[in-house]
């Protein structure tokens, strides 16, 4: 299958063309004639899957068939969840958007609100933005959804982790009721399909991976250590293998930035991204990692989403996440494009707990080595993998022969008759039980 059979027209296709792509990713295959069709869409797809162009594609397409947006008003909306997403998927709309005569614009917080509503005085086709930077140029008058016809969720799962649900419910109300709907999400957990069923209208469900699976291109390691020789192990191995690009996840922001400062010290050029950091320090920092100025890039979770790198040979998980899907998250970020990428988690024994949540989902023992010099003093116990979630095992069939009365039945039976000091349960019943009405007193 190439673009050219998909129903795109000629700018698009030259657009994509010289991004150097000539066959769709398998989401894009599939939701590029969804979305054409006017269809609406769940789709579940990894990191590096080609999922931004899989809904920017057709969204720029429909668009281009119709009349431009008026002042303050926007024709599509893509919300997400941080400002790093917002920017890449600003970067996706101007790259397959260049030949045709359509206006894009990305807003979001943590800068000047003026600068956007004078923006928006021109008129939107395409708005890309996240939830509380929306909520306060509508609140400000600035935008208008009369003209709305298609709305984009992007990154479902994690506008629910950072606790955007009552955000996106109050958008919801401000849309207009006819509109095409497109969620785009890296798994459909319970809580993405009740916040589906109140917005997305009989969809095309889409999912190009097995349901928390991780890509078989990751080769995945753990490396158990006690938590305090943690950093030393990490830079150990940095200079050891003489990893040049590598993705560090940390639980906390204060953990990433301890972390970097540590590295820097041990003359690995190293960076922290966080949602503490300014927008122009995080844009830096990621800049800086992409042109290899940085080596190392420490991340939380929720500021690693939007980091966007083809060829990212190392993840290390420098503390294991406290959500196991996020593990799938973390790791899909190497192992991209048929390339193979290593994911390595230093794991100390208080983190078993996370490990073990982690191989149920995944349904897979992760492979250990120790590393001589860094052996832990407490001793990581030994996996065993559990069924996932929610699968209970068979119970064994009873044995016939064996005698299935309660145990001390007789003895209630002998209470019940008198025969017995201690009550049995059948003396309580009656004891508290009310006089039954005669039959004549019912009748009348």
């Amino acid at each position: 299958m190439s673009f050219d059979s998909l129903g795109l027209s000629a700018p698009i296709l030259q657009a994509v063309a010289e991004q150097g792509y000539n066959t769709p990713s398998p989401i894009q295959a599939q939701a590029i004639p969804a979305v054409l069709n006017g269809k609406d869409v769940m789709a579940a797809a990894q990191t590096g899957t080609g999922k931004t162009a899989g809904f920017t594609l057709p969204v720029l397409e429909l668009l281009s068939r119709g009349t431009k947006a008026a002042p303050n008003h926007i024709r599509a909306l893509v919300l997400t969840p941080t400002r790093e997403l917002a920017a890449q998927v600003g970067e996706n709309v101007a790259k397959y958007g260049k030949h045709l005569p359509l206006r894009s614009q990305i807003v979001f917080g943590g800068v000047g609100i003026n600068p956007q509503m004078m923006q928006l005085r021109k008129g939107c086709d395409i708005l890309i933005a996240t939830p509380g930077r929306l909520i306060d140029l509508y609140n400000q008058k600035a935008v208008k959804f009369n003209q709305l016809e298609i709305l984009v969720l992007d990154e479902a799962d994690r506008m629910l982790d950072m606790g955007f649900i009552h955000d996106i419910r109050r958008i919801m109300t401000l849309l207009p009721k006819q509109r095409q709907n497109l969620l785009f999400s890296a798994t459909f957990s319970e809580d993405i399909r009740a916040l589906a069923k109140g917005i997305i209208n009989d969809p095309i469900e889409i999912s190009v991976t097995p349901r928390n699976a991780t890509a078989a291109s990751v080769e995945q390691c753990i490396h158990p250590v006690d938590k305090p020789d943690k950093s030393q192990l990490l830079a150990h191995l940095i200079k050891q293998n003489q990893w040049s690009q590598v993705l560090v996840f940390s639980r906390t922001k204060h953990g990433a930035d301890r972390l970097a400062r540590f590295l820097i010290k041990k003359s690995i050029p190293s960076a922290a991204i966080h949602g503490n950091k300014s927008q122009g320090a995080r844009t830096r920092a990621l800049s800086d990692f992409k042109d290899g100025r940085v080596q190392v890039l420490v991340a939380t979770d929720i500021a690693a989403r939007g980091i966007d790198i083809d060829q990212l040979p190392q993840v290390v998980n420098f503390d294991l996440p406290n959500v196991s899907e996020d593990y799938v998250h973390r790791i899909g970020r190497t192992g991209r494009a048929g390339a193979v990428g290593k994911a390595v988690s230093l794991v100390s024994a208080e983190e078993f707990k996370l490990l073990s949540d982690i191989e149920r989902l995944t349904q897979k023992i992760i492979p250990r080595e120790i590393i001589k010099g860094f052996e832990p003093d407490e001793r990581l116990p030994e996996s065993r993998l559990r069924p996932p979630a929610g699968v209970k095992k068979p119970k064994k069939p009873k044995d016939p022969s064996k005698n299935t009365s309660p145990p001390n039945q007789g003895n209630r039976a002998q209470a019940q008759n008198g025969n017995s000091n201690k009550p049995g349960e059948g003396d309580r019943k009656r004891r508290f039980r009310k006089p039954r009405a005669s039959t004549a007193a019912a009748k009348s």
